[in-house]
């Protein structure tokens, strides 16, 4: 029998995948642009967002065992999955248009979707709820950083 974990973590690994479609091109825009010269930690960022993917896949699976059969639950993995996406989404979606408006716009919904999420979670796993605390705090650095790009290359706005 395939367990709720196995599937929680086959979909969220599916979507990852997802980000795997830059192109070298796209990898040379990014490379290229100006950063913040306080940014001294981009090395560690996929292993942040690594972990952070891990907890929530976590608070999914805690949600999940709750209560399987709920409407309720089903709709709060809906918003678990548009997360994801909208995570994901962030590098191919702002490297394919070259703007880091966009990426600035996909990082603070993710912010948005996220405190939904806890507030969603909350009254049935306190659990479940902190184990979503590092995107809420990791994500406006990112979208923070995206912001502050905009301003160091006002041509890839």
């Amino acid at each position: 029998m395939i367990k709720s974990w196995m599937v929680i973590g086959g979909v969220a690994f599916l979507v990852a995948l997802a980000a795997n479609v830059i192109t070298p091109s796209d990898r040379q825009w990014f490379k290229r642009l100006q950063r913040p010269r306080w940014l001294t930690f981009e090395g560690a960022i996929p292993i942040i967002w690594t972990v952070i993917f891990i907890c929530g896949a976590w608070s999914a699976y805690i949600v999940w065992e709750k209560d399987p059969r709920s409407t309720s639950t089903w709709l709060i993995m809906g918003l678990y999955l548009l997360l994801e996406i909208v995570t994901i989404a962030y590098t191919p979606v702002m490297f394919k248009l070259r703007s880091l408006k966009v990426g600035t716009i996909l990082g603070g919904t993710g912010f948005i979707i996220s405190a939904l999420l806890i507030l969603a979670v909350l009254s049935i796993s306190g659990w479940a709820a902190l184990l979503l605390v590092p995107y809420l705090l990791w994500s406006p650095i990112g979208t923070y950083t995206t912001w502050q790009m905009i301003s160091l290359n006002p041509q890839d706005a």
